[in-house]
């Protein structure tokens, strides 16, 4: 018996889950979780069904799932339970993000394989070689640009890297290299979006008062922290805290929403739906 997760995407239609799993019940896969969601204002219908399924049956199942996928117009994935996502982090100077994936992968609670470390600084070489991973120095200024982004592609095709996380990666990505990797590159913002964009946010957010600090994790789009949200969560604070005592508590923040949106991409929980996501539990 092996695991696989079973992803689909369409237009909302009746019958996608009675004939899902009927399939699953005729070749003998037993469901072990299920999660669906029919977006009432796209008409859009997003599904996850993990399952277990002996070996012998496995390629029966999936030429019958490539049957309906067709008849009823589904996008769909099989994907081996243990298969981690193969992923790629990118850092400048601030390494709280990613020093939390490490600790995250090291003790396998995010079911990611880490393909390398890229960074405009040498900051954390040191750092992540002792963990015996990839650490690459790709600098970057306004002519470089292109060789440099020309270099992360080589190195995404190279270690056949599937996402890319922006852990507190601060150079700006091109529009083109956006939309070639668009639904595979992750950011985390160091703010509850809209609100203090720009440098120094926490300061900003200190001179104005704040009550609430927080962060958003998103797909990243050719417009600048505005792709799809995947994750957001925020911490009270008050007029006593300085703003190092708000940087310390938002950095917290940050690394806690970045993890949760990779764990939610890297398990296959998160769709792209328009300007939104839909992310089943």
């Amino acid at each position: 018996m092996a695991d696989y997760i079973l992803t689909t995407e369409s237009e909302d239609r009746i019958g996608i889950v009675a004939a899902l799993t009927r399939c699953l019940s005729e070749h003998g896969g037993f469901i072990t979780e299920h999660a669906q969601f029919g977006t009432p204002s796209s008409e859009r219908f997003y599904s996850r069904i993990s399952f277990r399924i002996g070996d012998s049956q496995f390629q029966k199942l999936k030429e019958s799932i490539q049957e309906i996928s067709q008849t009823l117009t589904l996008t769909t994935r099989i994907i081996p339970a243990v298969a981690k996502m193969r992923t790629l982090i990118m850092v400048s100077k601030f390494d709280h993000c990613l020093n939390d994936l490490i600790y995250r992968w090291r003790n396998n609670s995010l079911p990611i394989d880490i393909t390398g470390v890229v960074s405009n600084h040498e900051k954390s070489r040191d750092f992540i070689e002792a963990f015996g991973l990839k650490y690459h120095y790709i600098p970057v200024t306004g002519s470089t640009k292109n060789d440099a982004e020309t270099q992360l592609r080589g190195l995404i095709k190279e270690t056949n890297t599937d996402l890319i996380v922006l852990a507190r990666y601060m150079q700006i990505l091109s529009d083109t290299f956006c939309r070639d990797y668009s639904g595979q590159i992750i950011n985390i913002h160091h703010s509850f979006l809209p609100s203090f964009k720009g440098a120094r946010p926490y300061h900003r957010a200190y001179e104005r008062g704040v009550k609430l600090i927080g962060a958003t994790a998103h797909y990243v789009t050719a417009d600048l922290d505005e792709g799809p949200i995947i994750d957001q969560d925020v911490v009270r604070v008050n007029h006593t805290m300085t703003p190092d005592k708000l940087i310390t508590m938002g950095r917290d923040v940050e690394s806690r929403v970045l993890a949760k949106a990779v764990k939610h991409h890297a398990e296959h929980r998160s769709f792209i739906n328009g300007r939104k996501t839909v992310i089943l539990p």
